[in-house]
């Protein structure tokens, strides 16, 4: 890891701290193989509407960045996404938690700006939202283009879930992994001292 520790404190907490987080295999289980085209797919993951809620308090703002290339190639449609979303939004407010705002890319190509590991959803986050700073920000994602979306922005980047064998390369570029999303909230709430 870039940083031994498990979390460190500096840029996490405090006024002016952002949360990036990527939504599939993060907020909810992923279909290996598919994608989440209905509200009958999606399942969040081990409490994470409560990490959400955990989190909201402990961030300025949350945003999620997802890659949904399924509409690019006619799997879903934006209307089935956008259906998606407005669930998970009203579970996640029923436990008390916020998303601030939810960036989307539908491209196939992966030299689309917006597509992760490129910066463009981060870029027009800060556009909607320009008091985001970048070094001042977490990104949570269980990819490598996750990480890698988050290090090229200077953030803190924190890696969850089984996806990768521990001896992946992944876990030389990242800041701290938990198994997810709610461990990450867990320990934050309880080990990092706001800044």
């Amino acid at each position: 890891m870039k940083n031994k520790s498990p979390l460190a404190p500096s840029p996490l907490l405090g006024t002016g701290s952002f949360l990036f987080l990527d939504r599939d295999g993060v907020i909810n289980q992923e279909l290996p193989g598919d994608y989440v085209k209905t509200v009958g797919e999606f399942i969040f993951t081990p409490q994470a509407t409560e990490a959400i809620a955990i989190l909201t308090s402990l961030f300025d703002r949350i945003f999620v960045v997802t890659n949904q290339r399924g509409i690019g190639r006619g799997v879903m449609s934006q209307a089935d996404v956008d259906n998606v979303h407005q669930y998970m939004l009203a579970e996640i407010e029923k436990a008390g938690g916020q998303i601030d705002r939810i960036y989307i890319c539908p491209a196939i190509s992966p030299t689309c700006v917006n597509r992760k590991p490129n910066t463009g959803m981060a870029f027009r986050a800060q556009a909607d939202f320009p008091e985001i700073d970048f070094r001042r920000s977490v990104m949570v994602g269980n990819s490598l283009s996750d990480i890698q979306f988050g290090n090229k922005l200077g953030m803190y980047t924190v890696l969850v879930g089984d996806k990768y064998e521990k001896e992946h390369k992944i876990y030389e570029q990242i800041d701290a992994f938990c198994e997810n999303l709610y461990k990450f909230a867990d320990n934050l709430q309880h080990n990092v001292k706001p800044i």
